[in-house]
């Protein structure tokens, strides 16, 4: 019987993880868009809704994780964002968590869960390069890597590539093999020069395969784009 009331124990504590989750949801929403002057579709609310979902999926293998804090900082992780050539860039995820824990105080989160999920905003940055030490900390930020790759993570690197004024390829060496990469001045350099990267640097398993699997993705689409290029 012993085993049956820790099992009952375990499912209520489920479904009242579930009702709270349910019940933050659209608070973090509407304090993660309440100031937003900025138009950048990759970072928007679509962008924040995708990070949740695959959050989910990552928390399905980590039940010792803080789904709350994991949600919080999934929403908020944006809250200050700066162009990938902005001089503070490094600094916008320390100005983030900072402003997130600001609000989620006011709104009546739980105290004791904002260091948390300030440390899940501060090392979801790439540009920021802070190790992640907790379980939540680390899905985020494969949550938000997960998201720059795959047929979405093409379509935001193209979009941000078109706003920062970067060219689509290199004109006569698309695939770098007689220069350096330059993401800043040839958007297809990103896939090598970056997202390549990101799947070794995931720190769940399960985050590590879809991020190998997105990859194929990426450089099959790599692939064809050169031979229509015509350059090469």
């Amino acid at each position: 019987m012993l085993w049956l009331r820790s099992l009952h124990r375990r499912s209520a504590l489920a479904l009242r993880m579930s009702s709270l989750l349910d019940t933050w949801k659209p608070r973090l929403i509407a304090l993660a868009t309440a100031d937003v002057h900025d138009d950048d579709g990759a970072h928007d609310i679509n962008h924040l809704n995708r990070v949740w979902n695959v959050a989910q999926t990552l928390l399905a293998d980590h039940p010792e994780a803080d789904a709350m804090v994991v949600q919080a900082a999934a929403y908020l992780h944006d809250l200050v964002n700066l162009p990938k050539n902005h001089p503070d860039r490094a600094q916008a995820s320390t100005m983030a968590a900072r402003l997130a824990c600001e609000r989620l105080a006011e709104a009546g989160f739980p105290a004791e869960k904002l260091a948390g999920v300030a440390h899940a905003i501060e090392a979801h940055s790439f540009s920021a390069g802070i190790t992640p030490t907790t379980i939540e900390a680390q899905i985020v930020q494969d949550a938000d890597r997960l998201d720059a790759l795959g047929a979405v993570g093409l379509a935001r690197l193209y979009y941000t590539a078109g706003r920062m004024g970067s060219a689509f390829a290199h004109p006569t060496d698309p695939l770098a093999e007689h220069r350096e990469l330059d993401d800043q001045a040839y958007a297809l350099d990103h896939i090598e020069r970056k997202l390549a990267t990101l799947p070794a640097s995931m720190q769940t398993d399960a985050a590590r395969r879809l991020g190998e699997a997105r990859m194929v993705m990426l450089r099959a689409f790599r692939d064809t784009f050169v031979a229509e290029w015509g350059n090469a």
